[in-house]
């Protein structure tokens, strides 16, 4: 048992986002926003004059913050930062992609999907099935 991750338990989490701005908008109206006493926010808005360096950083940040549950990343924002989200294995927060209005969902890119399948495919083979 000492080798399984404790999972922090409180009243509540919060879900912290990076997307484009029409994706932001809609779950900021949903109450999905927050800004703490230190005037920092759950979400980073990206657009065209989003560096990488500062979409790395909000992704660093809200993936080491205590108080979040949930991290929302549009795809095509994702991909602009692969290596830091499948290099991300941390049972909380959670990473989940999802599409934006300009970017069609592609499951071929999504990091969970394919450790989903990863999974199954070691289960069929250690299990003799194929």
């Amino acid at each position: 048992m000492a080798n399984r991750v404790q999972i922090r338990t409180s009243s509540s989490a919060l879900i912290a986002m990076i997307a484009d701005e029409d994706t932001i908008t809609g779950f900021l109206l949903a109450g999905v926003g927050n800004v703490d006493l230190r005037r920092k926010t759950n979400y980073l808005i990206v657009d065209s004059k989003t560096t990488v360096k500062q979409i790395e950083d909000a992704f660093k940040e809200f993936t080491t913050r205590e108080d979040i549950g949930i991290v929302l990343i549009s795809q095509y924002v994702a991909n602009m930062i692969r290596f830091l989200v499948d290099s991300y294995n941390k049972p909380i927060p959670a990473i989940l992609e999802i599409p934006s209005k300009d970017h069609p969902y592609d499951p071929a890119h999504d990091s969970v999907l394919s450790r989903v399948k990863y999974l199954f495919s070691t289960e069929s083979v250690a299990s003799g099935r194929r």
